[in-house]
């Protein structure tokens, strides 16, 4: 497979498994992450390490996460052999409201599929303290 199809694919897995979140669903998102999964997330102190305890997150979030739409911005895939970095800025709409995020995920191929590794998401335009 070349880079673009490569690209291709794994901006097309992230794009479906966002569409299923913005409707309360965290399965598609869940099948691609990798049992050494481990994640960012601004909402969250620590970082998660393993799949378990992203899995748990994502449960106890299931049903409640409700958008009207997203929209992926500047989508860029970096590859190596058997690695790639997905990154891109997501905005999330809900009616009048607007969340910016920046969104990372390092994917990995194991047995012939991707797999996301690690996921970082971050504020967009985050309150600074010194402000």
């Amino acid at each position: 497979m070349d880079k673009r199809s490569i690209s291709e694919t794994i901006i097309a897995l992230e794009k479906e498994a966002m569409q299923a979140w913005i409707k309360g669903d965290p399965t598609p998102f869940l099948e691609l992450y990798s049992k050494d999964f481990s994640y960012f997330d601004p909402d969250q102190q620590l970082r998660l390490d393993g799949f378990d305890k992203i899995k748990e997150l994502y449960e106890s979030m299931r049903g409640t996460v409700l958008m009207d739409n997203f929209e992926m911005i500047n989508p860029l895939v970096q590859l190596s052999d058997s690695m790639a970095v997905l990154s891109y800025n997501l905005n999330i709409y809900l009616g009048e409201k607007l969340w910016e995020e920046n969104f990372t995920s390092v994917y990995r191929l194991e047995n012939d599929q991707w797999k996301v590794i690690h996921c970082h998401v971050s504020q967009t335009k985050p309150p600074t303290p010194w402000a």
